[in-house]
């Protein structure tokens, strides 16, 4: 070959910077040489340019966040286990405790019954549930019990579960660490899911909380936390609306 040929193709390798394919087009669109790959190839071998130093691409990811005060915001999600058997869960915000129970199956009778018991057992008051769209919570039945402990109702955008990561997290966890030690057909299996849960908020390290337990976050914390009182003098039932399954408006999406 050459030697002002080879010196084309160190030029635009050098200055555009591109791939042997693109080299052997242009050589032929600028200079009407046409060459072989493989004979490409092996000139930039010679010179050490047979590979480009190309910016490497980051993957965008998604921000975490994480609430600042117990309390503020419980995440609430139900998952399919089998036929007749679904696990709710919710898991507040900040110190990641979580409540779960089993119901035969997801509707607007078994969702209060649940935020019946996530009331009862989660240690500090509620200021906002947070779900998905399934329609199991925009029942009327359950905005009313949730606007009657002022309580606000904030369903997620759709297509975007990311915003409820953290219970799918606790639903993934249960999967890979409690049921496969369990026997579904157990008549027992809700205790050993209390069992688990109370592993789960009082022993497990989470790497979320740097290795430390939920109860421990939120035993941290507990102080800032506000009371029913003050949570109950702070809602204004004139802005929490009944919302319908199918309305994606701003009122859903709200920050607060």
């Amino acid at each position: 070959m050459l030697a002002p040929l080879e010196q084309r193709i160190i030029k635009l390798r050098k200055g555009r910077k591109l791939g042997i394919r693109r080299l052997r087009i242009e050589l032929q669109r600028l200079y009407g040489v046409r060459l072989a790959v493989d004979t490409i190839h092996k000139v930039l071998c010679r010179h050490g340019l047979n590979r480009l130093k190309r910016r490497r691409l980051v993957r965008k990811r998604w921000k975490r966040y994480a609430r600042p005060i117990p309390g503020d915001r419980v995440q609430m999600d139900v998952c399919k286990i089998e036929p007749r058997l679904y696990q709710y869960t919710a898991t507040d915000d900040c110190p990641r405790y979580q409540v779960a129970g089993l119901f035969p199956n997801k509707s607007a009778t078994s969702t209060p019954a649940f935020l019946d018991q996530v009331v009862e057992e989660m240690p500090v008051s509620i200021r906002r549930i947070q779900t998905d769209r399934g329609q199991e919570f925009f029942a009327c039945k359950v905005q009313d019990r949730l606007r009657k402990w002022s309580i606000k109702f904030r369903p997620i955008r759709p297509r975007s579960p990311h915003l409820n990561g953290k219970v799918g997290r606790v639903q993934r966890t249960a999967l890979e660490e409690f049921r496969p030690a369990v026997d579904l057909d157990d008549p027992d299996l809700g205790v050993k899911l209390a069992e688990w849960q109370h592993f789960h908020n009082w022993e497990r390290p989470h790497d979320s909380l740097g290795g430390g337990v939920p109860i421990d976050r939120l035993c941290d914390r507990i102080h800032q936390a506000p009371l029913g009182e003050e949570i109950a003098d702070a809602y204004d039932p004139d802005r929490e609306l009944i919302l319908p399954r199918d309305d994606c408006s701003t009122r859903p999406n709200r920050p607060d």
